[in-house]
Parts: C-alpha cells; structure tokens; sequence
C-alpha cells in the first residue's frame, strides 16, 4: 500500500500550543517500526503548485497565505503561526492528497501520513487547515475526468465546514459526515449527509452512524471515496468530547474499508484529527488505520 508523507520538518510552535505538530513523524516511524509499512511504501509527498491550489481556492488566498501576507485575524483563524514550514507542509499535504488519490485509482487504495484538512474554506483557513485537500483532490479529479463522481466520508470528530462550503453545490461530489453535534465549527454549512453525535457517545452509537454515512456514499456509486480516517473521536481526545475506545475505531476503520473492498471502490485516507493529551494513543489510532487497511487490501 502506498503511503505519501509530509517531507518536512516538525512545526515550529509556540510552547504548549495545542497542535500535536509530532505527530506525522511519529506515525511514519510507527508504521516502520511495527512492519505495518516498508521504507519503499513510503513516498514524499510532492508539493503542490499554486496552479493545483486554485482548483479550490481563490487567487489571492493563495497569494497571501502562502506570502505570509494574510490579515492577522485571518492567520489567527487557521489557528498556527505563519512560517516557511507551515506552507511547505500545506502544500504538501495537498499534493500527497493528489497523490494518494491517483495511486488508489489504479491499485485500490493508498494514502497519505496527513490531511483531512476539511475547515480550509475557498478563500479563508480555519480549524488548522490551511488549503483544503479533498476539495482539491475531488475538483481536480472532476476536471481531468478521472471520475465522475467522488464522495467523501468524513469521520472526523468536526463537522467539515469548508467541504461542505466548496463541494456542497456540486452535484457530482457526496459528502458524508459523521461529527459531534456540540463540536467546532459551530457554525456547520450542510454536508449532503450531516450525522450530529451528542457529547459522550459509545461505540454502539458511534459504530451505527458511521454505517448509515457509507450506506449513503455507497448509495451515490462514487468512482472514488476520500476517506477522512479522523481519531479524534477517542474518549482520551482533548478536543472530541466522544467516548468512543481505541477498538471502536478499529472497528470503524475495518467495516468502512472492508465494505468499500468488497465493493470495487477505491479509497484515498488521510488521518484527519487526533489531539490525545499523550501523543502515543493519537498515534496509535492512526497506525491502526492503516494496518487495518493494509489487512483489508492486501491480506
């Protein structure tokens, strides 16, 4: 299985920010360490040309986000600090989204150590997404006439407001989304399928809404499934406010990627949130993912 990661250094953050910025790295080390991943599975993630951006972003958010010229609200809105780094990474989270996308195309599945950038609206940043990587991908892939129809399935634990705002009015793109009710963004643009949880929801519950998205998504015979494979829905998560267990998502990411198998449609992952108050379970959700996948896919 393919895997693209970001080739670039750690973020450079304030002290106690909340963004878990080691996170990417040790997931590629993870996957390495436990066999889930070979070295010559991993690819750096190409990084996107402002001509790639625009197929959902507008000119002149490109410009001054990626010049360091945006308003100081605006930059306060993406929630990270304005660096070289921030940019090459953002970048390259659109590019390994691109990537990944292609390779699923022709092997099934692939995916990418980063992304699910779902809050990156056409002309603004939110949430900590800078550009907007399944808009990116699903428009770009449109445009080409890769596919003809692409659908999303977000399971992040936050609503994808800047899908929804971007992909909404296209009737060739299905978005899914399965997200705490009380959640950031609390203004929510509606998804063409929008599963609010309440606070404190278990993985009975969980583990039913996540079914009735991929009913809908198979319902809309997609060519291709973005897959946001967020972990943010772990009870140990600081910013979930869910109750779903380390096995629960496993389970989630072993009926979502067994019911696509079996279905013919490819899928591109991408890892989503994860904001554990100890990195290693963030982590560890993630590994999970993708050695379910590799299971599903390859075993």
């Amino acid at each position: 299985m393919q895997l693209y990661f970001p080739d670039t250094p750690d973020l450079p953050l304030p002290d106690g920010h909340m963004f878990p910025a080691t996170k990417y790295r040790l997931l590629r080390e993870r996957l390495l360490a436990e066999g889930t991943a070979s070295a010559s599975d991993l690819t750096p993630s190409p990084l996107a040309t402002d001509g790639e951006l625009a197929a959902a972003h507008c000119p002149a958010y490109i410009h001054a986000a990626t010049t360091g010229t945006l308003s100081r609200e605006a930059q306060r809105g993406i929630g990270l600090p304005w660096s070289e780094t921030l940019i090459a990474r953002a970048r390259g989270t659109i590019g390994g989204a691109l990537a990944a996308s292609r390779c699923a195309l022709t092997a099934g599945v692939a995916g990418q150590l980063a992304g699910g950038t779902h809050h990156a609206h056409r002309d603004f940043g939110s949430g900590f997404c800078v550009f907007n990587d399944c808009a990116v991908v699903a428009l770009t892939l449109l445009a080409e006439r890769e596919v003809s129809r692409v659908a999303v399935l977000d399971l992040d634990v936050h609503q994808g407001d800047g899908n929804a705002a971007i992909l909404g009015p296209d009737p060739r793109v299905f978005v899914a989304s399965v997200h705490g009710a009380n959640n950031f963004p609390f203004v929510k643009p509606p998804s063409d399928l929008d599963i609010g949880l309440p606070d404190g929801t278990h993985d009975e519950t969980y583990l039913a809404a996540a079914e009735t998205a991929l009913d809908a998504v198979l319902a809309f015979r997609p060519d291709l499934v973005l897959y946001i494979a967020g972990v943010d829905p772990l009870a140990e998560d600081r910013l979930g406010k869910l109750a779903v267990t380390m096995s629960g998502l496993e389970e989630r990411d072993r009926r979502v990627l067994s019911r696509l198998q079996r279905a013919g449609v490819p899928v591109s992952i991408a890892i989503g949130g994860g904001y554990a108050e100890q990195i290693a379970l963030t982590v560890a959700a993630y590994a999970n993912t993708f050695r379910v996948a590799r299971d599903v896919f390859e075993g």
